[in-house]
């Protein structure tokens, strides 16, 4: 059976989306987007509250949000592209749920990431730690307004 890629993704607002969208179409990958049990609202995601969702989930290392979609059978995948916005200068927790969620050995994983001016961080370590049998790249932030001969050089290097 021929090995595919995946393009799995969590958008909050929609950004990382059109990222997701356009990078899949731009590699033939298929497409997950990675979708939370109790969606975000605009209130959650005041990252100047302290008492906000989103800022005592990433105040928490521990924390990891349900996620309420599932991937029927990934082990179909070699490489897997996993998109995030940055939070507070890494992934957002879901991603670790995700991350902790299936079984990555063997595979190469690599985050991009949105963001409003911050670099990826430690995102890519962090993954690493969740699937220690995964290959997971550094990563890196891309610009949403990459066109696809852009995403699809940039992927070449891990499909």
């Amino acid at each position: 059976m021929k090995k595919k890629t995946l393009v799995a993704y969590f958008s909050a607002t929609g950004t990382t989306r059109g990222l997701a969208e356009n990078l899949a179409t731009a590699i033939g990958a298929d497409l997950f987007e990675i979708v939370p049990k109790q969606k975000y609202t605009t209130d959650d995601l005041d990252w100047t509250n302290k008492l906000s969702r989103t800022t005592t989930e990433m105040n928490n290392r521990a924390c990891r949000p349900e996620i309420a979609t599932k991937i029927s059978d990934i082990s179909k995948y070699d490489t897997i592209f996993v998109g995030f916005p940055i939070w507070w200068y890494r992934e957002p927790s879901i991603i670790d749920t995700f991350m902790e969620s299936y079984d990555f050995a063997g595979k190469t994983v690599v985050p991009f990431a949105t963001s409003g001016g911050c670099m990826i961080g430690d995102s890519g370590k962090n993954m690493q730690k969740l699937a220690p049998d995964a290959h997971v790249a550094r990563g890196t932030c891309l610009d949403t307004g990459l066109s696809p001969d852009a995403l699809r050089t940039w992927a070449e290097k891990w499909i």
